[in-house]
């Protein structure tokens, strides 16, 4: 047999291969979600689906919502396994994760300072070996003896406020200087992400609101408008319930702080600058999923419409959820204050239908 009739040949029955590989619904040659991004990788990504650092009204540290797990049992009924979640805003997002198990998270936030907080998450989940271990090192403070895998989120912060009162000033400010190094260097020597000296110094910020406040930390504690004494703690939102009885925070159990420890670990979880209605963070988001064939589990939008109708922006941040790859299946989490538990502290959540609310916007894509 010739050369040319060989090569001939093999291209036939490539393309039979290739042929059969679709009819029997698998899909040839299309990227699929990744199992892990490189360090390389994941900075890529997050400079490349960013917008221009935004402004918002607080520095918005920590959620004001101790009642957003109660749409949880709803969203795990209706959820599907190895998808995408996106989100808005700090830690909440992260209870949502935990239930949902997303494939790829991105977080998509108008302040740089927003990455900030999630790039101390990320160090701090990496580098720590259970809840106990976060915890501590979130609030820089020393892990006393005795807690363990069993030990309940109440005890934990039990023990963390305790310690937090009896440390001296100076014990807590070196720590805190201690941590802090071992964080950023993790970032910047261990995961090698070129972060700049703007970048430090807002991780640096972030990180010391959490030792100076400790677990009293609220929404309200730092910049942007008056303290209020009702609003949640960094303590209730992790010991609050569903409604039903079920603790389901992030810190919840060992079993949900692995979700998010996984997630760091294999660079899933992005953070993303961008503007709900702006001209290019969602929709990329929407071109880098469409071309891997994912779909969209929830997006978690807190009260982001709020503010996008003052302006006049809302039709064009539906027009940008529109290019996300969205099914029956896929979900917007909001919060709201419509009193369903009562007049008091914190928003609550409710869940709409994406693809029935952007079905304005035809065709799906950017």
């Amino acid at each position: 047999m010739t050369r040319r009739r060989s090569l001939l040949l093999f291209a036939a029955i490539l393309s039979l291969s290739l042929t059969g590989m679709a009819q029997n619904g698998v899909r040839a040659l299309v990227p699929a979600l990744p199992d892990k991004l490189t360090d390389t990788d994941f900075w890529s990504l997050v400079a490349e689906l960013s917008e221009p650092d935004g402004e918002f009204r607080s520095d918005n540290l920590l959620s004001n919502e101790i009642y957003l797990q109660t749409v949880i049992p709803q969203l795990v009924r209706a959820s599907k396994l190895n998808r995408v979640y996106l989100g808005v805003g700090p830690e909440q997002n992260f209870t949502y994760i935990a239930a949902l198990r997303p494939r790829m998270v991105f977080i998509v936030d108008v302040r740089r300072g927003n990455l900030h907080l999630h790039l101390m998450y990320k160090a701090l989940f990496e580098m720590s070996r259970d809840r106990a271990d976060f915890i501590f090192r979130l609030f820089s403070r020393k892990r006393p003896e005795g807690l363990g895998a069993k030990s309940t989120t109440g005890e934990i912060f039990t023990a963390l406020y305790e310690l937090y009162k009896a440390t001296p000033e100076k014990e807590a400010n070196d720590l805190l200087k201690q941590n802090l190094k071992l964080l950023q260097d993790h970032l910047t020597r261990t995961r090698r992400l070129p972060l700049t000296a703007d970048d430090l110094k807002g991780i640096e910020y972030v990180y010391t609101q959490f030792s100076w406040f400790g677990p009293g930390l609220s929404y309200w504690s730092t910049g942007g408008g008056p303290r209020r004494l009702d609003a949640p703690t960094y303590w209730d939102l992790m010991v609050a319930e569903d409604g039903k009885g079920q603790n389901r925070s992030f810190l919840a159990s060992e079993e949900n702080f692995l979700v998010m420890k996984e997630l760091h670990q294999k660079n899933l979880l992005v953070p993303v600058v961008g503007n709900f209605s702006g001209p290019k963070a969602l929709r990329s988001v929407g071109r880098y999923l469409r071309d891997r064939e994912a779909t969209v589990s929830a997006f978690y939008l807190s009260n982001v419409e709020q503010y996008l109708d003052r302006e006049g922006m809302r039709p064009v941040f539906l027009c940008n959820v529109a290019t996300l790859p969205l099914d029956e299946a896929s979900i917007f989490i909001r919060s709201v204050r419509n009193n369903a538990f009562g007049p008091g502290i914190g928003l609550e959540s409710a869940v709409g239908n994406m693809p029935e609310e952007v079905k304005g916007c035809a065709p799906r894509q950017p």
